[in-house]
């Protein structure tokens, strides 16, 4: 049956009775209806680019700005988690939204894009982890 066709008439998919054992667990992790309505595809690609700019954002504060920047312009070293905290727990939050915006709008590609979600979100969660020890170990 082609998804897409039932994705632009909006009629609803149940996911779970074609669904693969992955698959299931993937709507019941993501917290995924069973019968739900596709929704809109150009959302779902609007915050997959909000999610991917955030945490390049974070890389980029991270290995750049943090360590190079701040401590040639005096800045102290310090300030790096109080701004690297923040932006990394805002682009893992995004990025857990865009893997559920791909999974809601019953996107073809969205194994592929779950697995880029995860090498993303997992390096943005190790810069994280990195801060929080440095703030209190």
């Amino acid at each position: 049956m082609d998804r897409s066709a039932l994705a632009s008439t909006g009629s609803p998919v149940d996911v779970g009775a074609a669904a693969s054992g992955a698959d299931a667990f993937m709507h019941r992790l993501l917290r995924i209806p069973d019968r739900q309505r596709p929704i809109d595809e150009s959302e779902t690609h609007r915050i997959f680019s909000t999610s991917i700019f955030l945490s390049a954002l974070r890389c980029l504060l991270s290995y750049i700005v943090l360590p190079i920047v701040l401590p040639a312009v005096g800045a102290a070293s310090s300030v790096g988690p109080a701004i690297g905290i923040p932006v990394g727990l805002l682009a893992l939050v995004f990025d857990y939204k865009g893997i559920r915006r791909f999974w809601l709008a019953n996107h073809h590609q969205r194994w592929a894009f779950s697995a880029l979600y995860a090498v993303v979100g997992g390096m943005v969660l190790a810069l994280v982890v990195i801060d929080l020890v440095h703030v209190f170990g």
